[in-house]
């Protein structure tokens, strides 16, 4: 087994945000290999993640992004468990990234549960209408397929972090709940453009 030098782990925490013998741990488990270690970090920290969920967050920030010399505004509402996450600068940095994500991308809804059924319904009819004439197994997994495509470009949660396009916003938040301890949700946003 390789040895897991003090600059390994260093290496580790500063590219992962974990803590030092949690860093330590799964470069151990990984035997010594960065890469598994961070797929290692990364599955905990989810586990974390999916744990803190249920938490109520009441606390929180509302933020504000103007954009393009003035002609694009955005406001967003990001929740958090207690008011000393709130005036965290991990958190406060997090909230700006996403107002600037908001600014950039344009979603229209926070997640998938908040597609309003009449435009989901449309949005179907206009999958199907263009899989027409293919087998119908085939024009279910088109319609599938076109909506999670729609979906990934409407709903804040899903689409490609511009920061980062690895990783979706909802990753991003799933990160920052390891790494920061507490429940974190976006509660709702509004984006402004100049002349819309």
């Amino acid at each position: 087994m390789p040895e897991i030098t003090a600059n390994l782990v260093a290496e580790l925490r500063s590219s992962t945000g974990a803590g030092l013998m949690d860093c330590k741990k799964a470069l151990v488990e990984a035997n010594g290999d960065t890469e598994q270690a961070v797929a290692i970090l990364r599955k905990k920290g989810m586990a974390t993640a999916a744990k803190k969920a249920d938490r109520e967050a009441t606390e929180g920030l509302v933020e504000s992004y103007i954009h393009l010399g003035g002609k694009v505004g955005v406001l967003v509402e990001v929740k958090c468990e207690t008011d000393f996450v709130a005036k965290n600068d991990q958190f406060r940095e997090l909230v700006r990234d996403i107002a600037m994500h908001i600014a950039a991308a344009s979603p229209l809804y926070v997640s998938r549960e908040d597609v309003p059924e009449d435009v989901l319904e449309k949005e179907r009819e206009i999958a199907a209408s263009q899989a027409e004439g293919k087998p119908a197994q085939a024009v279910q997994k088109i319609v599938e397929g076109k909506l999670a495509k729609y979906f990934s470009s409407v709903c804040l949660l899903e689409q490609p972090f511009v920061k980062n396009p690895d990783q979706t916003v909802q990753e991003l938040l799933t990160e920052s709940i390891a790494k920061i301890g507490e429940n974190i949700l976006i509660g709702r946003f509004a984006r402004f453009q100049l002349g819309e």
